[in-house]
């Protein structure tokens, strides 16, 4: 269902590609290229149906076995555990094909169930109905959960459309007996019982959030496949191997820690081997980190503090002398010098300004004044005219001296 600031129209939602954060679009969405391309073959067409939950939270397929015209959007009642279902279609025609070889699920499998209709004003209100009992019922197996001491975190509740059966989600270190909580649920909710494990990943992007970047979480908008993430990943893009930083809010190393790897090992090629350690005359030269940008390698004399950074020819030149046995008198490092006219034309392509940036250009504009004023001295003349003079206090008139005669200046008249 399309949210309250959606302007098209359409049960499509924003249109803002996993960027929305009004709760209302549906999440994990697939744009369908091939929606409004004509099919001529009807008996080759995919006969199955991509359907959402909880606004994308869960995804399932089911058999379209009436071939009823569905669309991105409709709401559907679908074969449930012992009653039905409701969910939002999500994605229809040939791209369902492509994702269930994606997922290694057979188009012809048996037990899939089915879709029975399009719901009607009496499934979509039952539907309302048991989702508004969903919170409460998180919050009440928390407590349930917690007053069995169990070692585990729920993380989602939710509730068939008719109201006979709960999922239970929830992430755990180790294997838990919930045999006596199943119990207890059975009892105070009155539903059949399905307790669901999932990964600390999945459920980080069941309950969602906002990232370090400021935009929703990647597992709670479009990322799918969570690949293991490692330190060394970090250690291959110079990052600081900082805990607090490199986590997410699901307490693991962050997904995007993957994003750019491939192209730091890519760029790791072109640098030399076995280059850890240099020696001079002056000392041992140890290697602290590598520049795939300006292709240096940072090195640091042990027991110095000083950073020399080397390009990749000269730490190759080093190595070779090294291997013959010479150590050579300097490193020869390159001067990184970054000139002030290189740093203006980059703020004004960018459009950044600072205090700093100000207070350099009125310095600058004053320098080139005094400058001006020194090389002119005609200028400076009529500057110094221009200003208004102010008498000194010896030369101001007296109050008590006697009035001028101010008609000395006056033309003489002509006597009549």
């Amino acid at each position: 269902m399309g949210c309250g600031s959606c302007g098209t129209g359409t049960p499509n939602g924003c249109k803002s590609n996993g960027s929305c954060n009004t709760g209302s679009c549906n999440r994990m969405n697939v744009h369908d290229w091939l929606w409004n391309l004509p099919i001529s073959d009807a008996e080759s067409a995919c006969k199955i149906v991509e359907v959402s939950f909880n606004q994308g939270s869960r995804k399932d397929y089911y058999r379209n076995a009436s071939l009823q015209y569905l669309e991105k959007g409709d709401m559907v009642t679908l074969e449930g555990v012992n009653g039905f279902d409701v969910g939002e279609v999500s994605l229809t025609g040939e791209l369902v094909r492509l994702q269930l070889k994606k997922k290694n699920i057979s188009e012809f499998a048996v037990d899939m169930k089915k879709i029975l209709r399009l719901s009607n004003e009496k499934d979509l209100e039952l539907f309302e109905r048991n989702k508004a009992r969903e919170k409460e019922a998180l919050m009440k197996s928390r407590i349930l959960a917690k007053n069995l001491n169990l070692g585990m975190k729920l993380i989602e509740v939710e509730i068939q459309a008719d109201g006979k059966k709960g999922t239970f989600f929830y992430t755990a270190d180790d294997r838990v007996d919930f045999r006596e909580l199943i119990r207890q649920y059975a009892a105070e909710f009155k539903l059949k019982i399905e307790m669901r494990q999932v990964g600390i990943r999945q459920g980080a992007a069941k309950v969602g959030g906002i990232g370090s970047c400021g935009r929703e979480l990647c597992c709670s908008t479009w990322l799918t496949d969570f690949k293991s993430v490692t330190t060394t990943a970090a250690r291959y893009q110079n990052l600081s191997i900082n805990q607090t930083k490199l986590s997410g809010q699901c307490g693991r190393l962050k997904c995007c820690l993957n994003y750019e790897l491939d192209t730091y090992l890519d760029a790791l090629q072109y640098f030399p081997d076995n280059a850890d350690t240099l020696e001079t005359s002056k000392g041992v030269a140890i290697l602290i980190k590598k520049d795939i940008f300006k292709n240096l390698m940072w090195y640091i004399l042990q027991g110095g503090a000083k950073h020399y950074p080397l390009t990749i020819r000269r730490v190759k030149e080093i190595k070779q002398l090294n291997a013959k046995g010479v150590k050579p008198d300097d490193l020869q490092p390159v001067e990184l010098t970054t000139s002030k006219e290189t740093e203006h034309s980059f703020v004004d392509v960018v459009g950044h300004l600072t205090l700093g940036n100000l207070e350099k250009t009125t310095q600058r504009n004053r320098e080139k004044q005094k400058q001006q004023r020194g090389n002119n001295p005609n200028q400076q003349q009529h500057s110094n005219q221009n200003r208004p003079r102010q008498q000194p206090p010896q030369q101001r008139p007296n109050q008590n001296r006697p009035p001028q005669n101010n008609n000395r200046n006056k033309p003489p008249q002509k006597e009549t």
